[in-house]
Formats: C-alpha cells, sequence, structure tokens
C-alpha cells in the first residue's frame, strides 16, 4: 500500500501569487506546494482523494495512468476544482467514474459543474457515477474506508483511516469520538496550516499536540501555508516522529 502527496500546500498554493517572503522565494522544491490531494494505491487499485485545481498537474507529475475513483473530503473548490479533468481517464478506460461523497458535497458537485448532469449527453463532458456516502464504512473497489467525522470551523467534514493510514485536512477540531476511530493508526496525516491559531485549520502547535496524543509511529503534516516557514527549518524543530509532507512524498503504509 502506498501513499502519495499529490498536493500539501492550502487553497492558495505556494508560492502565493505576488508573494516576494522567503518561502515563496525559495528554490528548495519541498517549498513548492500544490493544493491538498492524496493518492492510494492499494491491492492494485488507484484512489485519489480530492481534485483541486492542480488536479491534472499533479497526476502527470506522478505518471498516474489508471484512476478507479475520486473520495472527496468535502465541498470547497480547492478540493473540488479539478474535476473536469478525469474526462481523460475516461476516454483511457472507457468507463464513467465513481465519486464518493457526503450528500452535502456531492449536490455542490453536481452545481458547480451542472455541464456534467445536465442531461445534454454532449460529447466529451466528464462521465461520472455518484456515491453519497455517510460515517458508516465504505468500500472504493474492495478497498475499506473508515470515515473519521471532523470539524473545519462549524463545516462537518470528513477525514478518512484506510488501513492503517488515517489522512486529515482542513481541520481545527476532533471529537473524542472520532479520535477513538484514529487511535491505533500506524501513520497520521494531519492538516498544520501556519503557527498562529487560525479559525478553521490547526495551527503547527495544536497539530503536534494533537499527535502526542494519538501517538501513531509516524504523522506527516499537510494543508500547509507560507506562513508556516520554509521546509528544512520547520521540519528541524519537529518531534522525531512527525514530518512534514512535501508534494511527490510517498509513503509505505499496511
Amino acid at each position: 500500500m502506498m501513499l502519495t502527496f499529490l498536493g500539501t500546500g492550502t487553497s492558495q498554493g505556494v508560492p502565493v501569487i505576488g508573494c516576494e517572503c522567503e518561502v515563496c522565494q525559495s528554490v528548495d522544491y519541498r517549498d513548492k506546494r500544490l493544493r491538498t490531494s492524496a493518492h492510494l494505491q492499494i491491492g492494485g487499485k488507484s484512489i485519489i482523494i480530492d481534485s483541486g485545481p492542480d488536479f491534472r498537474q499533479q497526476v502527470l507529475r506522478e505518471r498516474i495512468k489508471t484512476l478507479d475513483a475520486l473520495v472527496f473530503t468535502h465541498e470547497h473548490k480547492d478540493h473540488t476544482s479539478g474535476l473536469d479533468d478525469i474526462r481523460a481517464y475516461n476516454f483511457l478506460q472507457q468507463r464513467n467514474m465513481p465519486l464518493y461523497g457526503e450528500p452535502r458535497v456531492l449536490d455542490q458537485i453536481k452545481a458547480e459543474f451542472a455541464y456534467i448532469f445536465s442531461g445534454a449527453n454532449y460529447p466529451g463532458i466528464p462521465r461520472v457515477l455518484l456515491y453519497p456516502i455517510s460515517e458508516e464504512t465504505f468500500k472504493v473497489e474492495g478497498v475499506l474506508f473508515q470515515p473519521i467525522r471532523i470539524y473545519h470551523y462549524k463545516l462537518p467534514i470528513l477525514g478518512f483511516r484506510v488501513g492503517n493510514l488515517t489522512y486529515i485536512t482542513d481541520a481545527n477540531f476532533i471529537s473524542e469520538e472520532s479520535k477513538e476511530l484514529i487511535k491505533g493508526s500506524e501513520i497520521v496525516v494531519l492538516n498544520a496550516l501556519r503557527h498562529e491559531p487560525h479559525i478553521s485549520h490547526f495551527s503547527l502547535n495544536e497539530a503536534i499536540e494533537l499527535l502526542q496524543e494519538l501517538q501513531p509511529k509516524k504523522a506527516y503534516l499537510t494543508h500547509i501555508s507560507h506562513l508556516l516557514g520554509l521546509h528544512r527549518e520547520v521540519e528541524a524543530e519537529l518531534p522525531d516522529f512527525i514530518r512534514l509532507a512535501y508534494d511527490g512524498l510517498k509513503v509505505e503504509f499496511s
């Protein structure tokens, strides 16, 4: 089983347009962050969590030639707006693309990509199959997903546990009940936006405190903004079991 970080940046990505801070001007490839997304390779299946505006660039970079399904954490544009580019997979694989998300998320996708669902059957539009999910476990091409309810300020969204991997982004609150679903994970991916507190994302210190409570063997921080600082400097100050993720990083899990 393999997790590839397709993107580890916040909604604006890094570098930020027009910004001249040291992070945005950095030549370290680890400081170049596309919008947050992840690729899971499990038992020959290829599944992507979230398809943000950099989706096409990400799958080309990682040479992802097949895609079995897309799973969505929530409906914000930096997690959905690259959906149109699944057309290439429709053509290559000659099949509709399964999309998994909460009903509210699928409704937003229907509104945002109304041309897909208009019934016009125009040649070349994306072809999709919608699968509503809840907090109950579900399977994607035989791969078991455990949804984990988290909160992005007041918006209820989902993280996912797959085997011994838990993947969470855009969170600023996780209940005790949800923590119980995470505990025992060997690898936890968690968002850490910046040093200062934020209304809808964990800060670096908040993420570290939560990970020290959960005690996975290894943890990776994602959904990182330019305000967090240079990759090499931030990572040097982290506890040994916590690393900063970066675009293209591959992590094996069981």
